[in-house]
């Protein structure tokens, strides 16, 4: 299958050290199966750095490595109650990163406002349920793959 990331470069080599932590699932290299999707966030990249053009780069990745056993994979069909546990893990800056030891997930987008719903879960202003309405993404529901470990990279052929 082919996976996109949108960015301000071109990545020839996918380097977790480049990755920011506390992100949906951890500090990882995050991909879509969705075109668009990633012209979006290359765009978004761009204003948001100041620096560099859209670039969305191509990888192959042999979508059978997500149910053997050469990698470590979890994956959340929807938004659910265990996916936002799961997002409030890798986002809490009181636990130690990472906090999970899968080389590959699979699952929802947050919202881009995913900050500012934590903070208002975690003060107690919304219920868990009501964190998962707030974090559905806006424009429809839309799925990231997430390799977070150098063995998951290495499963990455770029195009």
């Amino acid at each position: 299958m082919k996976l996109y990331h949108g960015s301000n470069m071109r990545v020839t080599a996918p380097d977790l050290s480049f990755s920011k932590p506390f992100k949906d699932f951890g500090q990882g290299f995050y991909l879509s199966a969705d075109e668009q999707q990633a012209k979006e966030q290359a765009l978004s990249k761009v204003n948001q750095m100041k620096v560099g053009v859209p670039v969305v780069n191509e990888f192959l990745f042999d979508e059978s490595l997500m149910t053997s056993d050469e990698l470590k994979v979890k994956v959340f069909c929807g938004y659910s109650v265990e996916w936002a546990e799961f997002v409030l893990m890798n986002r809490d800056r009181n636990i130690a990163q990472p906090s999970h030891d899968y080389d590959v997930v699979y699952g929802p987008i947050a919202d881009d406002g995913v900050n500012y719903q934590l903070r208002r879960y975690w003060g107690g202003v919304i219920t868990l349920p009501g964190l998962i309405e707030e974090l559905k993404y806006a424009k429809g529901i839309t799925f990231q793959y997430f390799f977070g470990t150098e063995r998951a990279l290495k499963t990455l052929k770029v195009l």
